[in-house]
């Protein structure tokens, strides 16, 4: 459920929230701007500014809910994201500009969803992806639920494209970066001929995949130098052990092509490695 109570740490601070009494029966019956009129005019610090913020949080539940609707099945728990729309809120009611907008409503939507997108964008990407790429990988989660109860089907790369005004590449290269939105955990299951282990437990074991693995410091020094095609293909290759077959029909392009960006993209990183040893040693 979407029905989360917002945290008393999104009201001003905590001396406020100790001063804080329930609102008035008078407050609740006021409409929209004369609560706005009271919270930009009282000082922070005061119980009846604090209980204004109350009733319209109240009053607008149901807009963050709206907000955060998109994005439940993400990998952020629904209750993080209520409470980072509710920051967005409160900041729509405290720089409420009735000469800008006539209505709170429509002034806090893109307020909520823009802290959200902040919200993803700037502590939930575990490698450094650019910024539109990261706003494209947002859209592209939303469009793709949206266009699904739309069509009846999971929509193409195709249907995306045009849903979102962008070329078929940028969707896919959205995809891509959208891999490294999470990462996989050393404590997941992983099922073998002698039973259930972790991710962990099998590091130290031989693998015949060994070759594969490159020094982590080169990889995270270097990532953003290689062309983004190339990164898309590491990233569907290790994070998503994707074959080459399978990369280039979603890539729209020849395995051969596969193999080829993927060993220059390695080759690279490899050489990258080896400069880094050279200059420890």
């Amino acid at each position: 459920m979407l029905d989360v109570e917002p945290s008393r740490t999104q009201y001003a601070s905590r001396d406020t929230w100790t001063r804080y009494r329930p609102p008035a029966e008078d407050l609740a019956s006021l409409d929209d701007r004369e609560l706005l009129d009271i919270v930009g005019a009282l000082p922070l610090a005061s119980a009846r500014r604090a209980a204004a913020c109350e009733v319209l949080v109240v009053r607008y539940r149901p807009l963050v809910r709206s907000c955060v609707w998109p994005y439940r099945h993400s990998p952020e728990p629904v209750n993080d994201l209520m409470q980072v729309g509710y920051v967005g809120l409160l900041k729509a009611i405290t720089n409420f500009d009735p000469a800008i907008c006539g209505s709170l409503s429509a002034y806090a939507r893109p307020c909520i969803t823009g802290e959200l997108k902040r919200h993803f964008r700037d502590r939930r990407w575990q490698i450094h992806v650019k910024r539109s790429v990261q706003d494209l990988a947002l859209e592209v989660r939303k469009a793709t639920w949206l266009l699904a109860q739309e069509l009846g089907r999971t929509p193409d790369d195709a249907d995306l494209a045009r849903s979102l005004g962008v070329s078929e590449d940028e969707v896919r290269h959205a995809r891509g970066a959208a891999l490294a939105f999470q990462p996989g955990s050393l404590d997941a299951p992983v099922a073998g001929p002698r039973g259930v282990h972790t991710v962990a437990d099998l590091l130290g074991q031989e693998d015949p995949q060994l070759e594969r693995m490159l020094g982590m410091r080169a990889v995270a020094t270097h990532w953003g130098e290689l062309p983004p095609r190339e990164q898309e293909i590491l990233l569907m290759d290790f994070r998503s052990n994707m074959t080459q077959s399978q990369i280039g029909r979603q890539l729209g392009i020849s395995q051969m092509h596969v193999s080829r960006l993927r060993t220059r993209a390695l080759g690279y990183l490899r050489s990258c490695l080896l400069d880094l040893e050279e200059r420890a040693s």
